[in-house]
Protein backbone atom coordinates (compact mmCIF):
# COMPACT_ATOMS: atom_id res chain seq x y z
CA UNK A 1 0.00 0.00 0.00
CA UNK A 2 2.90 2.12 0.55
CA UNK A 3 4.03 4.35 3.50
CA UNK A 4 1.82 7.57 2.31
CA UNK A 5 -1.59 5.41 2.13
CA UNK A 6 -0.65 3.96 5.61
CA UNK A 7 0.40 7.55 6.72
CA UNK A 8 -2.66 9.10 5.46
CA UNK A 9 -5.01 6.18 7.47
CA UNK A 10 -2.94 6.84 10.35
CA UNK A 11 -3.74 10.70 10.32
CA UNK A 12 -7.25 9.58 10.02
CA UNK A 13 -7.52 7.43 12.42
CA UNK A 14 -5.76 10.42 14.89
CA UNK A 15 -7.97 13.10 13.72
CA UNK A 16 -10.92 10.89 14.59
CA UNK A 17 -9.69 9.64 18.06
CA UNK A 18 -8.96 13.61 18.54
CA UNK A 19 -12.16 14.46 18.28
CA UNK A 20 -13.56 11.81 20.57
CA UNK A 21 -11.36 13.06 22.88
CA UNK A 22 -12.55 16.83 22.98
CA UNK A 23 -14.16 17.81 26.22
CA UNK A 24 -17.68 18.16 26.19
CA UNK A 25 -19.35 21.57 27.02
CA UNK A 26 -22.42 20.06 27.82
CA UNK A 27 -23.57 16.65 29.70
CA UNK A 28 -23.24 14.02 27.14
CA UNK A 29 -26.57 11.80 27.26
CA UNK A 30 -27.16 8.20 26.95
CA UNK A 31 -30.15 5.99 25.79
CA UNK A 32 -31.35 2.49 25.90
CA UNK A 33 -32.30 0.38 22.41
CA UNK A 34 -35.52 0.88 22.40
CA UNK A 35 -37.99 3.23 21.58
CA UNK A 36 -39.22 5.25 24.68
CA UNK A 37 -35.17 5.75 26.17
CA UNK A 38 -34.64 7.10 22.46
CA UNK A 39 -37.21 9.41 22.93
CA UNK A 40 -36.41 10.77 26.54
CA UNK A 41 -32.55 10.33 25.23
CA UNK A 42 -33.82 12.74 22.66
CA UNK A 43 -35.50 15.14 25.10
CA UNK A 44 -32.79 15.50 27.53
CA UNK A 45 -30.09 16.17 25.12
CA UNK A 46 -32.48 18.94 23.02
CA UNK A 47 -33.00 20.49 26.53
CA UNK A 48 -29.29 20.53 27.75
CA UNK A 49 -27.87 21.15 23.98
CA UNK A 50 -25.65 18.22 24.52
CA UNK A 51 -24.66 15.43 22.68
CA UNK A 52 -27.03 12.27 22.68
CA UNK A 53 -25.40 8.58 22.05
CA UNK A 54 -28.30 6.52 21.33
CA UNK A 55 -29.19 3.10 21.34
CA UNK A 56 -26.01 1.61 23.54
CA UNK A 57 -27.92 -1.52 24.82
CA UNK A 58 -28.70 -2.66 28.59
CA UNK A 59 -28.71 -1.24 32.13
CA UNK A 60 -25.28 -2.76 32.02
CA UNK A 61 -23.62 -0.89 29.56
CA UNK A 62 -25.18 2.51 30.40
CA UNK A 63 -24.02 1.78 34.03
CA UNK A 64 -20.52 1.19 32.48
CA UNK A 65 -20.62 4.27 30.39
CA UNK A 66 -21.69 6.58 33.55
CA UNK A 67 -18.94 4.96 35.53
CA UNK A 68 -16.16 5.88 33.33
CA UNK A 69 -17.49 9.16 32.41
CA UNK A 70 -18.13 8.44 28.31
CA UNK A 71 -21.93 9.74 29.15
CA UNK A 72 -23.10 11.98 31.89
CA UNK A 73 -26.45 11.17 32.05
CA UNK A 74 -29.22 8.73 30.71
CA UNK A 75 -32.89 8.09 31.84
CA UNK A 76 -33.61 5.04 34.13
CA UNK A 77 -36.45 3.37 36.11
CA UNK A 78 -36.49 3.98 39.60
CA UNK A 79 -36.93 -0.56 39.36
CA UNK A 80 -34.09 -0.74 37.32
CA UNK A 81 -31.95 1.22 39.17
CA UNK A 82 -32.79 -0.77 42.49
CA UNK A 83 -32.64 -4.12 41.33
CA UNK A 84 -29.85 -4.15 38.27
CA UNK A 85 -27.61 -1.31 39.69
CA UNK A 86 -28.04 -1.93 43.60
CA UNK A 87 -28.74 -5.01 43.53
CA UNK A 88 -31.78 -5.37 46.08
CA UNK A 89 -35.04 -6.48 46.47
CA UNK A 90 -35.74 -3.11 48.54
CA UNK A 91 -38.62 -1.02 47.06
CA UNK A 92 -36.64 2.29 47.63
CA UNK A 93 -38.03 5.81 47.16
CA UNK A 94 -35.76 8.54 45.74
CA UNK A 95 -34.22 9.21 48.63
CA UNK A 96 -33.12 5.23 49.65
CA UNK A 97 -31.98 5.57 46.14
CA UNK A 98 -29.54 8.31 46.39
CA UNK A 99 -28.25 7.15 49.29
CA UNK A 100 -27.17 4.04 47.86
CA UNK A 101 -25.76 5.37 44.91
CA UNK A 102 -23.72 8.01 46.60
CA UNK A 103 -21.21 5.27 47.15
CA UNK A 104 -20.80 4.29 43.52
CA UNK A 105 -20.92 8.02 41.95
CA UNK A 106 -24.25 8.17 40.99
CA UNK A 107 -27.38 10.24 41.55
CA UNK A 108 -30.72 10.03 40.47
CA UNK A 109 -32.97 12.87 40.16
CA UNK A 110 -35.61 14.95 37.80
CA UNK A 111 -38.91 12.43 38.55
CA UNK A 112 -40.55 12.79 34.94
CA UNK A 113 -44.15 12.20 36.43
CA UNK A 114 -44.88 8.74 35.14
CA UNK A 115 -43.80 5.05 35.77
CA UNK A 116 -43.74 2.38 33.23
CA UNK A 117 -43.83 -1.24 34.72
CA UNK A 118 -42.67 -4.09 32.61
CA UNK A 119 -45.87 -6.38 32.01
CA UNK A 120 -46.46 -9.48 30.20
CA UNK A 121 -49.17 -9.16 27.04
CA UNK A 122 -51.09 -11.50 25.23
CA UNK A 123 -53.24 -11.51 22.07
CA UNK A 124 -56.93 -10.04 23.23
CA UNK A 125 -58.56 -13.35 21.77
CA UNK A 126 -56.75 -15.76 23.82
CA UNK A 127 -55.62 -13.56 26.90
CA UNK A 128 -55.66 -14.59 29.97
CA UNK A 129 -56.01 -12.02 33.24
CA UNK A 130 -53.52 -13.20 35.50
CA UNK A 131 -49.99 -13.96 35.54
CA UNK A 132 -50.66 -16.81 37.68
CA UNK A 133 -53.23 -18.10 34.95
CA UNK A 134 -49.72 -18.78 32.92
CA UNK A 135 -48.45 -21.73 35.55
CA UNK A 136 -51.29 -24.20 33.73
CA UNK A 137 -50.89 -23.33 30.24
CA UNK A 138 -47.14 -24.73 29.77
CA UNK A 139 -47.69 -25.13 26.04
CA UNK A 140 -47.86 -21.29 25.46
CA UNK A 141 -44.99 -19.73 23.30
CA UNK A 142 -43.23 -16.50 25.64
CA UNK A 143 -40.91 -14.58 22.81
CA UNK A 144 -39.15 -12.26 26.10
CA UNK A 145 -36.47 -9.37 24.90
CA UNK A 146 -33.09 -10.28 25.62
CA UNK A 147 -32.34 -7.56 28.17
CA UNK A 148 -36.02 -8.31 30.18
CA UNK A 149 -34.54 -12.74 30.09
CA UNK A 150 -31.16 -12.17 31.73
CA UNK A 151 -32.72 -9.23 33.92
CA UNK A 152 -33.28 -9.83 38.27
CA UNK A 153 -36.22 -8.21 37.87
CA UNK A 154 -36.98 -9.84 34.31
CA UNK A 155 -37.54 -13.43 33.58
CA UNK A 156 -35.56 -15.28 36.20
CA UNK A 157 -37.32 -13.51 39.06
CA UNK A 158 -40.99 -14.07 37.92
CA UNK A 159 -40.55 -17.32 36.69
CA UNK A 160 -39.40 -18.26 40.32
CA UNK A 161 -42.74 -16.01 41.84
CA UNK A 162 -45.27 -17.44 39.63
CA UNK A 163 -43.61 -21.19 39.08
CA UNK A 164 -43.85 -20.72 35.18
CA UNK A 165 -42.79 -23.51 33.36
CA UNK A 166 -42.31 -22.02 29.54
CA UNK A 167 -39.02 -21.97 27.96
CA UNK A 168 -39.11 -18.47 26.32
CA UNK A 169 -37.58 -17.67 22.73
CA UNK A 170 -34.89 -14.18 22.81
CA UNK A 171 -36.78 -11.49 20.41
CA UNK A 172 -36.22 -8.03 20.07
CA UNK A 173 -38.16 -5.91 21.84
CA UNK A 174 -39.48 -3.96 18.69
CA UNK A 175 -39.87 -7.21 16.51
CA UNK A 176 -42.18 -8.82 19.28
CA UNK A 177 -45.87 -6.53 18.96
CA UNK A 178 -45.42 -7.92 15.19
CA UNK A 179 -44.65 -11.35 16.11
CA UNK A 180 -47.48 -11.88 18.66
CA UNK A 181 -50.18 -10.08 15.99
CA UNK A 182 -49.27 -12.80 13.57
CA UNK A 183 -49.43 -15.72 15.90
CA UNK A 184 -45.85 -16.75 15.91
CA UNK A 185 -45.49 -16.50 19.51
CA UNK A 186 -48.19 -16.27 22.46
CA UNK A 187 -47.04 -14.06 25.45
CA UNK A 188 -44.52 -11.00 25.17
CA UNK A 189 -42.91 -9.01 27.26
CA UNK A 190 -43.85 -5.12 27.36
CA UNK A 191 -43.67 -1.69 28.76
CA UNK A 192 -46.53 0.11 30.27
CA UNK A 193 -46.32 2.95 27.67
CA UNK A 194 -45.80 1.09 24.26
CA UNK A 195 -47.59 2.90 21.94
CA UNK A 196 -48.60 -0.70 20.32
CA UNK A 197 -50.85 -1.81 22.67
CA UNK A 198 -53.80 -0.63 22.28
CA UNK A 199 -53.17 -0.27 18.53
CA UNK A 200 -53.15 -4.32 18.40
CA UNK A 201 -55.28 -4.85 20.71
CA UNK A 202 -52.82 -6.54 23.06
CA UNK A 203 -54.60 -7.71 26.84
CA UNK A 204 -51.80 -6.86 29.57
CA UNK A 205 -51.74 -9.70 32.39
CA UNK A 206 -52.57 -8.22 35.82
CA UNK A 207 -49.29 -8.86 37.79
CA UNK A 208 -51.73 -10.47 40.87
CA UNK A 209 -48.50 -11.32 43.05
CA UNK A 210 -46.97 -8.01 42.93
CA UNK A 211 -43.78 -8.84 41.55
CA UNK A 212 -42.57 -5.90 39.67
CA UNK A 213 -41.71 -2.83 41.68
CA UNK A 214 -42.42 0.95 40.79
CA UNK A 215 -40.28 2.10 37.69
CA UNK A 216 -40.85 5.71 38.22
CA UNK A 217 -38.85 7.65 35.08
CA UNK A 218 -36.00 9.14 36.31
CA UNK A 219 -32.58 11.00 35.16
CA UNK A 220 -29.56 9.02 36.18
CA UNK A 221 -26.07 10.87 36.36
CA UNK A 222 -22.72 11.19 37.72
CA UNK A 223 -23.11 12.03 40.95
CA UNK A 224 -20.44 15.35 39.64
CA UNK A 225 -22.45 16.31 36.78
CA UNK A 226 -24.97 18.87 38.27
CA UNK A 227 -21.86 21.13 39.69
CA UNK A 228 -19.83 20.51 36.13
CA UNK A 229 -22.92 21.45 34.50
CA UNK A 230 -25.33 23.81 36.34
CA UNK A 231 -27.04 25.35 33.84
CA UNK A 232 -27.89 22.46 31.75
CA UNK A 233 -29.26 20.61 35.21
CA UNK A 234 -31.14 23.92 36.16
CA UNK A 235 -33.03 23.42 32.28
CA UNK A 236 -33.75 19.89 33.26
CA UNK A 237 -35.65 20.69 35.99
CA UNK A 238 -38.20 22.07 33.82
CA UNK A 239 -38.78 18.47 33.14
CA UNK A 240 -39.76 17.36 36.59
CA UNK A 241 -43.35 15.96 36.37
CA UNK A 242 -43.96 17.27 32.69
CA UNK A 243 -44.41 13.67 30.76
CA UNK A 244 -47.73 11.87 32.34
CA UNK A 245 -48.28 7.90 31.09
CA UNK A 246 -50.79 9.24 28.63
CA UNK A 247 -48.00 12.07 27.00
CA UNK A 248 -44.85 9.34 27.10
CA UNK A 249 -47.50 7.05 24.93
CA UNK A 250 -48.34 9.45 22.53
CA UNK A 251 -44.67 10.33 22.33
CA UNK A 252 -44.46 6.53 21.47
CA UNK A 253 -46.41 6.24 18.80
CA UNK A 254 -45.40 9.74 17.41
CA UNK A 255 -42.01 7.34 16.76
CA UNK A 256 -43.31 4.13 16.03
CA UNK A 257 -46.16 4.57 14.18
CA UNK A 258 -46.12 7.33 12.76
CA UNK A 259 -42.79 6.91 11.71
CA UNK A 260 -41.23 10.65 13.03
CA UNK A 261 -37.65 10.69 13.84
CA UNK A 262 -36.71 10.72 17.42
CA UNK A 263 -35.44 14.56 17.38
CA UNK A 264 -38.06 15.05 15.78
CA UNK A 265 -40.87 13.54 18.37
CA UNK A 266 -38.44 15.29 20.91
CA UNK A 267 -38.72 18.92 19.18
CA UNK A 268 -42.43 18.96 19.04
CA UNK A 269 -43.01 18.02 22.41
CA UNK A 270 -40.37 20.80 23.70
CA UNK A 271 -42.63 23.16 21.61
CA UNK A 272 -41.17 23.41 18.52
CA UNK A 273 -42.58 22.52 14.70
CA UNK A 274 -43.80 19.24 15.00
CA UNK A 275 -43.00 16.49 12.03
CA UNK A 276 -42.82 16.78 8.81
CA UNK A 277 -44.65 13.32 7.82
CA UNK A 278 -43.92 9.81 7.40
CA UNK A 279 -40.59 8.87 6.27
CA UNK A 280 -40.06 7.44 2.88
CA UNK A 281 -37.33 5.27 2.42
CA UNK A 282 -35.59 8.16 0.15
CA UNK A 283 -35.63 10.75 3.14
CA UNK A 284 -34.71 7.99 5.77
CA UNK A 285 -31.66 7.41 3.53
CA UNK A 286 -30.63 11.46 2.93
CA UNK A 287 -31.54 12.34 6.19
CA UNK A 288 -29.28 15.26 7.53
CA UNK A 289 -27.18 13.03 9.11
CA UNK A 290 -26.09 11.32 6.71
CA UNK A 291 -23.05 12.99 6.35
CA UNK A 292 -22.53 12.90 9.68
CA UNK A 293 -22.95 9.18 9.51
CA UNK A 294 -20.75 8.43 6.68
CA UNK A 295 -18.24 10.41 8.05
CA UNK A 296 -18.00 7.78 11.38
CA UNK A 297 -18.24 5.03 9.45
CA UNK A 298 -15.37 5.59 7.26
CA UNK A 299 -13.20 6.95 10.01
CA UNK A 300 -13.60 3.46 12.08
CA UNK A 301 -12.99 1.58 8.56
CA UNK A 302 -10.01 3.54 7.78
CA UNK A 303 -8.95 3.81 11.48
CA UNK A 304 -9.40 0.22 12.15
CA UNK A 305 -7.83 -0.69 9.11
CA UNK A 306 -4.92 1.16 9.36
CA UNK A 307 -3.73 -0.16 12.42
CA UNK A 308 -4.56 -3.66 11.38
CA UNK A 309 -1.72 -3.35 7.73
CA UNK A 310 0.79 -1.62 10.49
CA UNK A 311 0.59 -4.80 12.79
CA UNK A 312 -0.42 -7.47 10.01
CA UNK A 313 1.92 -6.71 7.72
CA UNK A 314 5.23 -7.24 9.96
CA UNK A 315 3.41 -10.09 11.70
CA UNK A 316 2.93 -12.21 8.38
CA UNK A 317 6.08 -11.37 7.34
CA UNK A 318 7.75 -12.89 10.76
CA UNK A 319 5.54 -16.03 10.52
CA UNK A 320 6.39 -16.49 6.94
CA UNK A 321 10.28 -16.25 7.78
CA UNK A 322 10.40 -17.84 11.46
CA UNK A 323 8.55 -21.01 10.35
CA UNK A 324 7.55 -21.91 14.20
CA UNK A 325 5.42 -18.64 14.08
CA UNK A 326 3.56 -19.42 11.59
CA UNK A 327 0.65 -21.43 12.92
CA UNK A 328 1.06 -19.80 16.14
CA UNK A 329 0.10 -15.82 14.24
CA UNK A 330 -2.33 -17.63 11.73
CA UNK A 331 -3.96 -19.44 14.98
CA UNK A 332 -4.11 -16.21 17.45
CA UNK A 333 -5.42 -13.96 14.88
CA UNK A 334 -8.01 -16.50 13.39
CA UNK A 335 -9.55 -17.38 17.43
CA UNK A 336 -10.17 -13.41 17.26
CA UNK A 337 -12.69 -14.37 14.19
CA UNK A 338 -14.97 -16.76 16.47
CA UNK A 339 -15.65 -14.45 18.56
CA UNK A 340 -19.29 -12.06 18.11
CA UNK A 341 -18.83 -8.74 17.46
CA UNK A 342 -20.92 -7.64 20.32
CA UNK A 343 -19.67 -9.74 22.68
CA UNK A 344 -16.09 -8.79 21.64
CA UNK A 345 -17.34 -4.81 22.16
CA UNK A 346 -19.02 -5.62 25.33
CA UNK A 347 -15.79 -6.79 26.77
CA UNK A 348 -13.80 -4.46 25.14
CA UNK A 349 -15.95 -1.78 26.98
CA UNK A 350 -14.46 -2.42 30.54
CA UNK A 351 -11.47 -3.42 29.13
CA UNK A 352 -10.79 0.27 27.74
CA UNK A 353 -12.65 2.20 30.19
CA UNK A 354 -15.00 4.15 27.57
CA UNK A 355 -18.12 3.39 24.89
CA UNK A 356 -17.81 4.53 21.56
CA UNK A 357 -14.96 4.89 19.19
CA UNK A 358 -12.28 3.64 21.14
CA UNK A 359 -13.66 -0.11 21.82
CA UNK A 360 -15.05 0.00 17.90
CA UNK A 361 -11.85 0.66 16.61
CA UNK A 362 -9.77 -2.18 18.45
CA UNK A 363 -12.52 -4.63 17.29
CA UNK A 364 -12.67 -3.56 14.19
CA UNK A 365 -9.23 -3.89 14.44
CA UNK A 366 -8.35 -6.95 15.49
CA UNK A 367 -11.24 -8.36 13.18
CA UNK A 368 -8.74 -6.65 10.78
CA UNK A 369 -5.77 -8.63 11.44
CA UNK A 370 -6.36 -12.21 10.03
CA UNK A 371 -6.72 -11.54 6.55
CA UNK A 372 -3.85 -8.80 5.85
CA UNK A 373 -1.60 -11.03 8.26
CA UNK A 374 -2.59 -14.53 6.17
CA UNK A 375 -2.63 -12.84 3.09
CA UNK A 376 1.20 -11.59 3.97
CA UNK A 377 2.15 -14.69 5.16
CA UNK A 378 0.55 -16.30 1.89
CA UNK A 379 2.00 -14.57 -0.76
CA UNK A 380 5.34 -14.23 0.87
CA UNK A 381 5.64 -18.34 0.96
CA UNK A 382 4.70 -18.53 -2.22
CA UNK A 383 7.63 -16.63 -3.86
CA UNK A 384 10.01 -19.18 -5.68
CA UNK A 385 13.47 -19.68 -4.12
CA UNK A 386 15.15 -19.27 -7.21
CA UNK A 387 14.05 -15.92 -7.11
CA UNK A 388 15.31 -14.84 -4.14
CA UNK A 389 18.51 -17.11 -4.62
CA UNK A 390 19.05 -14.74 -7.88
CA UNK A 391 19.14 -11.79 -5.84
CA UNK A 392 21.42 -13.07 -3.35
CA UNK A 393 23.65 -14.20 -5.95
CA UNK A 394 23.32 -10.26 -7.02
CA UNK A 395 24.72 -9.17 -4.00
CA UNK A 396 21.13 -8.11 -2.24
CA UNK A 397 21.16 -8.68 1.61
CA UNK A 398 18.66 -11.14 3.24
CA UNK A 399 16.49 -7.11 4.08
CA UNK A 400 16.86 -5.75 0.75
CA UNK A 401 15.97 -9.50 -0.94
CA UNK A 402 12.55 -9.35 1.15
CA UNK A 403 12.38 -4.99 0.39
CA UNK A 404 13.41 -5.72 -3.12
CA UNK A 405 12.21 -9.18 -4.34
CA UNK A 406 9.52 -10.67 -2.05
CA UNK A 407 7.56 -7.95 -1.05
CA UNK A 408 6.68 -6.87 -4.59
CA UNK A 409 6.19 -10.68 -6.15
CA UNK A 410 4.11 -10.73 -2.75
CA UNK A 411 2.19 -7.39 -3.35
CA UNK A 412 -0.96 -8.56 -5.19
CA UNK A 413 -2.07 -11.12 -2.50
CA UNK A 414 -1.28 -9.07 0.19
CA UNK A 415 -3.40 -6.31 -1.54
CA UNK A 416 -6.27 -8.91 -2.01
CA UNK A 417 -6.19 -9.17 2.20
CA UNK A 418 -6.25 -5.30 2.68
CA UNK A 419 -9.09 -5.51 0.40
CA UNK A 420 -10.77 -7.95 2.21
CA UNK A 421 -10.24 -6.97 5.19
CA UNK A 422 -11.37 -3.49 4.36
CA UNK A 423 -14.87 -4.77 3.03
CA UNK A 424 -15.54 -6.92 5.93
CA UNK A 425 -15.05 -3.83 8.24
CA UNK A 426 -17.56 -1.78 6.18
CA UNK A 427 -20.29 -4.63 7.34
CA UNK A 428 -19.08 -5.19 10.70
CA UNK A 429 -19.06 -1.34 11.41
CA UNK A 430 -22.75 -0.65 11.76
CA UNK A 431 -22.75 -3.26 14.58
CA UNK A 432 -20.28 -0.15 16.43
CA UNK A 433 -23.23 2.04 16.82
CA UNK A 434 -24.83 -0.39 19.55
CA UNK A 435 -21.81 1.07 22.11
CA UNK A 436 -22.10 5.01 20.77
CA UNK A 437 -19.54 4.46 18.23
CA UNK A 438 -21.61 6.16 15.21
CA UNK A 439 -21.87 5.42 11.73
CA UNK A 440 -24.69 3.59 9.17
CA UNK A 441 -25.69 1.14 12.09
CA UNK A 442 -27.21 3.92 14.16
CA UNK A 443 -30.05 3.88 11.70
CA UNK A 444 -29.87 0.23 12.04
CA UNK A 445 -30.31 0.07 15.74
CA UNK A 446 -33.05 2.31 15.41
CA UNK A 447 -35.08 0.80 12.59
CA UNK A 448 -34.90 -2.71 15.35
CA UNK A 449 -36.43 -0.80 18.23
CA UNK A 450 -38.83 0.72 15.82
CA UNK A 451 -39.78 -2.17 13.20
CA UNK A 452 -39.35 0.60 10.76
CA UNK A 453 -38.36 -1.15 7.59
CA UNK A 454 -37.47 2.07 5.80
CA UNK A 455 -35.09 3.22 8.63
CA UNK A 456 -33.00 -0.33 8.72
CA UNK A 457 -32.65 -0.02 4.57
CA UNK A 458 -31.76 3.81 5.34
CA UNK A 459 -28.81 1.98 7.46
CA UNK A 460 -28.20 -0.97 5.86
CA UNK A 461 -28.21 0.38 2.28
CA UNK A 462 -25.71 2.88 2.34
CA UNK A 463 -23.16 0.52 3.77
CA UNK A 464 -23.94 -1.86 1.08
CA UNK A 465 -23.06 0.78 -1.21
CA UNK A 466 -19.93 1.89 1.06
CA UNK A 467 -18.51 -1.79 1.13
CA UNK A 468 -18.37 -1.78 -3.02
CA UNK A 469 -17.04 1.63 -3.29
CA UNK A 470 -14.16 0.30 -0.91
CA UNK A 471 -13.86 -2.67 -2.78
CA UNK A 472 -13.64 -0.61 -6.10
CA UNK A 473 -11.12 1.85 -4.78
CA UNK A 474 -9.00 -0.81 -3.06
CA UNK A 475 -9.26 -2.89 -6.65
CA UNK A 476 -8.04 0.44 -8.40
CA UNK A 477 -5.06 0.98 -6.15
CA UNK A 478 -3.78 -2.32 -6.60
CA UNK A 479 -4.17 -1.62 -10.27
CA UNK A 480 -1.25 0.96 -9.73
CA UNK A 481 0.56 -0.50 -7.18
CA UNK A 482 0.85 -3.74 -8.58
CA UNK A 483 1.17 -3.17 -12.46
CA UNK A 484 2.05 0.76 -12.30
CA UNK A 485 0.41 3.42 -14.38
CA UNK A 486 -0.57 3.08 -17.59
Amino acid sequence: MGTRGVAFLLFAATQLLAVAAAPAAAPVVGSKRFTESYVLGEIVAQTVGGTHKPGLGNTAILYEALKNGAIDVYPEYTGTIAREILKTEDRLDLAGLNGRLRSLGLAASVPLGFSNSYALGMRGADAAKRISDLKSRANLRFGLSHEFLGRRDGWPGLKAAYGLPQAPRGLDHGLAYEALAAGEIDVIDLYTTDAKIERLGIAVLEDDRGYFPPYEAVLLHRADAPRRFPEAFAALEKLQGRIDAATMRKLNARAEIDKQTFGAVAKEFLGGAGGAGARTLWSAIFAPDFLRLLGEHLGLVLGSLAGAIALGVPLGIAAAKLRGLAQPVLLLTGLVQTIPSLALLAFLIPLTGTIGVWPALLALFLYALLPITRNTHAGLVEVRPGLKQAGTALGFTPNQVLRMVELPLALPTIMAGVKTSAVINVGTATIAAFIGAGGFGERISQGLALNDHALLLAGALPAAALALVVHGLFEGLERLLVRGPR
